[in-house]
């Protein structure tokens, strides 16, 4: 596939007023102590180098003295607003270890790693300037997916739990070819329902940097899931084969896997189980979805020429007239998710309705 289909690019788009509240009604709009633009003010940083001493892309950032313990202390209520009730009585027992700064991508978000010092666990948050289309994707994420997803936002920062897992191209160099045969076959199917769900859903770019490979040890076997990580190409690209990860040709190696270890027949039933769960997720949090898509039908997240290539893409593929109709993203993602509940739910005789 071509790479130039994917944008270079994609612009940051601000929060609606009718998106922030509805993010508000969902309790994921929350005054918080601290801004994005307040960690900006590190005085210097270190590089931060991987195990083979390559660099990560990543710096260690270090603040003025008299600015450090305020900032560490509104960290400190952050993380409590995010995990428990937002009181101070936690803050005691936390300590931020870093605050690492990210000079690669987009979205340059902060990392930081916040400890429980009574027993050493910890875990890592990131801190992103907002961006609509990131916010569309992680509550799609959220109501559609499998997984639960823990963000806040306020005005124009963004705070995002740390996904566990192991990025994807990092699985495909250390680990894929030591996989037994029904390791790859559960991988494979994981992956088929990954590049069905996302397509569905309109979540583009899932080069496999932008994915975590989550391993589970189950009684006689491991089972894989494959989750999202960066949501900023929610709905916004033109071309549907973006939204495919089976197109994108950092994920050559699972296609191939795939190919060589599932039947035809096999891919094209885990793509119907795929949609099947979509439309019954869609329908369960159908009156939560349904407020979402309204903010999205009338918000700007992508440019004319995009939203008429993948409504006449989609309309090619499906011969659903209601593509053709669609104005914007918000209605072209309606019309994606009213087609698979139409097809896997509504005409399903089992379903109880």
């Amino acid at each position: 596939m071509n790479e130039k289909l994917i944008s270079k690019k994609k612009p940051a788009y601000p929060i609606s007023n009718l998106l922030s509240n509805y993010l508000s009604e969902q309790g994921r709009n929350i005054k918080i102590p601290i801004f994005y633009d307040d960690l900006l003010r590190f005085q210097g940083a270190i590089e931060i180098f991987d195990a083979e001493g390559k660099d990560t892309l990543w710096i260690s950032t270090y603040y003025a003295e008299h600015e450090r313990d305020e900032i560490e202390y509104s960290l400190k209520q952050m993380y409590s607003i995010l995990h428990s009730d937002g009181s101070d009585n936690i803050i005691p027992y936390l300590n931020i270890d870093s605050i690492d700064f990210c000079t690669f991508g987009n979205t340059k978000p902060f990392r930081v790693k916040v400890r429980n010092i009574l027993n050493d666990n910890y875990i890592f948050l990131y801190v992103k300037k907002a961006d609509a289309s990131r916010i569309y994707g992680l509550e799609l994420e959220h109501l559609l997916s499998p997984n639960h997803i823990n963000f806040l936002v306020h005005k124009d920062t963004l705070i995002e739990e740390h996904i566990l897992g192991i990025p994807g191209d990092t699985f495909i160099d250390n680990n894929l070819k030591s996989l037994t045969e029904q390791d790859k076959r559960a991988l494979a199917k994981e992956f088929v329902k990954f590049n069905e769900r996302c397509f569905v859903r309109l979540l583009a770019d899932m080069r496999s940097y932008n994915y975590v490979i989550v391993i589970t040890r189950d009684f006689d076997r491991v089972q894989y899931r494959i989750r999202a990580i960066d949501f900023d190409q929610q709905s916004y690209e033109g071309n549907p084969k973006v939204y495919k990860p089976q197109f994108l040709k950092e994920n050559n190696a699972f296609v191939d896997m795939t190919s060589k270890v599932l039947a035809k027949e096999s891919i094209e039933q885990y793509e119907k189980e795929e949609r099947s769960l979509l439309a019954k997720r869609a329908t369960s949090e159908h009156e939560r979805l349904n407020d979402l898509l309204n903010c999205m039908k009338k918000d700007t997240i992508s440019t004319p020429k995009k939203i008429n290539q993948l409504k006449s893409g989609l309309f090619d593929l499906t011969g659903d007239v209601n593509f053709k109709k669609s104005k914007n993203m918000g209605q072209i993602l309606d019309n994606a998710l009213d087609f698979v509940t139409r097809n896997y739910v509504n005409e399903n005789p089992y379903i109880i309705k």
